[in-house]
């Protein structure tokens, strides 16, 4: 059991709409990612589903049952915060323990479900440290452990591992997705980064202002995104996006290229330009190209690319890969 739907969910602070009328279901056992930048409404939304944030209107069941003002500890949810929140003078043990024994049960009951998610996080040699003898990615499986021992409904994990190193961020998305695999347990996911979304998601939510822009699994939004804001949010490096009139009509529409899909020539091409800044990252290279029409590309390519500043280069992509959106921002489909 896991099945959280939202209903014309909104979140005011005063008069100030933080969450706008939100339709979401989200689905026993899956994985999604809510994403999007700084201020969106992402963390707030997953609060509220949380209960640790009022709904202003709207309504959230879980499992079928209207769960809108029911308080936090009965909602069965688990919740793993950006900071650890782990009590310093307690063991590892005793901090995976503490939801268990707040709850009254039975020792042996409690020392089993330690053992169980210690094997699970791998921490069965760390059970009787304290938390400042442990590294940040340890931390963090001592947190999502005492999430574990509770059996919830579905887990709810807040930008957690944005307090990371690069190298502990990527074992540490490796291990919630494992993790994932052997709970079949929803998941709720919050992050600002797309690569987290992308790699770990089963579906991903794309949050801008308040609203959702789109739902879809990682490769439905990045081929088929709803609007400019999706297509430049999602993919790294993000899309290219070049304006071009349209005579019939006098309108114009804008164009975007993912820089992985550029081809380079040195003799012609869609687009000519300048080569910039090159980032060398061993197996690619990122160069950044200034359109002889103003715009500045982000070109993907090979890890032996030997093109050097200034040279001058021309640019084409296969038209079935270029996106194409209208003044607003909407994504056109054309035949």
């Amino acid at each position: 059991m896991g099945n959280i739907t939202l209903k014309q969910v909104t979140k005011s602070f005063g008069p100030v709409n933080v969450i706008k009328p939100i339709d979401l279901e989200i689905r026993d056992g899956e994985f999604i990612v809510f994403v999007g930048p700084s201020g969106c409404g992402k963390s707030t939304l997953l609060r509220m589903i949380a209960g640790l944030e009022d709904t202003t209107s709207g309504r959230i069941d879980i499992d079928g049952e209207d769960a809108t003002s029911t308080p936090p500890a009965k909602r069965g949810l688990a919740m793993v915060f950006q900071s650890y929140a782990l009590y310093p003078h307690m063991s590892v043990r005793n901090n995976i323990a503490f939801p268990l024994k707040r709850a009254k049960m039975p020792q042996d009951e409690i020392d089993k479900k330690i053992a169980n998610a210690a094997k699970i996080l791998n921490l069965d040699t760390y059970l009787d440290r304290k938390p400042g003898q442990l590294s940040g990615g340890q931390r963090q499986r001592v947190a999502i452990g005492r999430a574990i021992v509770r059996q919830p409904s579905a887990f709810l994990f807040d930008e957690p591992l944005s307090n990371l190193d690069a190298s502990l961020r990527v074992n540490m998305r490796l291990e919630i997705s494992e993790l994932h695999k052997n709970l079949a347990t929803t998941m709720i996911y919050v992050t600002h980064d797309q690569v987290e979304a992308m790699t770990m998601a089963d579906r991903i939510a794309v949050f801008n202002g308040g609203i959702i822009e789109q739902v879809g699994t990682p490769l439905e939004l990045y081929n088929k995104p709803n609007n400019k804001f999706v297509a430049g949010f999602i993919g790294s490096p993000k899309m290219n996006f070049i304006d071009v009139s349209v005579p019939e009509n006098q309108e114009v529409t804008t164009l975007g290229v993912r820089p992985e899909h550029i081809q380079i020539s040195d003799t012609e091409g869609m687009w000519s330009g300048t080569v910039g800044v090159t980032e060398h990252l061993g197996s690619e290279t990122f160069l950044h190209v200034q359109l002889d029409s103003a715009e500045t590309f982000t070109v993907r390519a090979d890890g032996e690319c030997a093109l050097n500043y200034g040279d001058k280069i021309y640019l084409s992509v296969d038209p079935s890969k270029i996106h194409h959106f209208d003044k607003d921002g909407v994504r056109l489909e054309l035949n």
